[in-house]
């Protein structure tokens, strides 16, 4: 695993050293969920478990994938940013739609599913995919350095979305997408567990966003998706 070692050590340095022009993202006060990604930050954290509830039919995105990376429009030579990738969903067909002169940076916090993607890296030999370790805060990429970053069911895990926002702001380039897929919470309608687990509904989720520096472009309405919204945003 040479790749994924030398892709853990880059994400690493990038954190640990400052870049040229990149500003440190504002310090955390106070986490707006606390223990939340408790689970995905545990040593003994069981992949295949997650592997069998993130890639099945009864998971919505799962089987709305197909739709989501078409609404997406990625072209051959962006860099999109796969901010939580989890077990790595969208690796491969994000490889193959920015091709060989593009670059996918697959971003996850806790360190199995970063090795996992590695692995998927390797086996695939998808040389345009960089798994990275990214922060609770900070997503650890170079200013200017995507043109895209998607958030996919993962919005709702941000502890800090002030900070992280900031460090995915400075990411993208002027202009860059924002992407934000998540759940629909409406009491009365919505199930118990996103009630339960999901802090927030898709209007805060847009205000914070929109704070921090961006616009929404649209709201895409996708066949396949009735219990998640997809939110486009443009970066001011």
């Amino acid at each position: 695993m040479r790749f994924l070692m030398f892709a853990v050590m880059l994400a690493v340095a990038v954190h640990s050293f400052p870049v040229e022009g990149q500003e440190a993202a504002p310090a955390t006060s106070k986490s707006v969920k606390p223990g939340i990604n408790k689970v995905f930050l545990d040593p003994d954290l069981d992949v295949d478990q997650w592997i069998k509830r993130f890639e099945v039919e009864s998971r919505e995105v799962f089987r709305a994938r197909i739709q989501i990376v078409k609404q997406l429009n990625l072209s051959p030579g962006d860099r999109i940013a796969d901010v939580g990738t989890g077990t790595g969903l969208f690796v491969e067909p994000f490889s193959e739609a920015v091709g060989n002169k593009g670059r996918v940076y697959a971003l996850d916090i806790a360190p199995k599913f970063v090795d996992r993607v590695g692995k998927i890296v390797d086996i695939l030999k998808l040389n345009n995919v960089t798994p990275v370790l990214s922060g609770q805060d900070d997503i650890r990429l170079p200013p200017g350095s995507i043109d895209v970053a998607f958030i996919c069911d993962v919005y709702h895990h941000f502890e800090f979305p002030s900070a992280s926002l900031t460090s995915i702001r400075k990411a993208l380039v002027p202009g860059g997408k924002l992407v934000v897929i998540d759940f629909e919470r409406i009491p009365g309608k919505s199930r118990e567990w996103t009630l339960n687990h999901v802090r927030a509904g898709k209007a805060t989720f847009r205000k914070e966003i929109e704070q921090a520096g961006f616009e929404l472009v649209e709201e895409a309405k996708l066949p396949a998706l009735n219990e998640n919204y997809y939110l486009h945003f443009r970066r001011k």
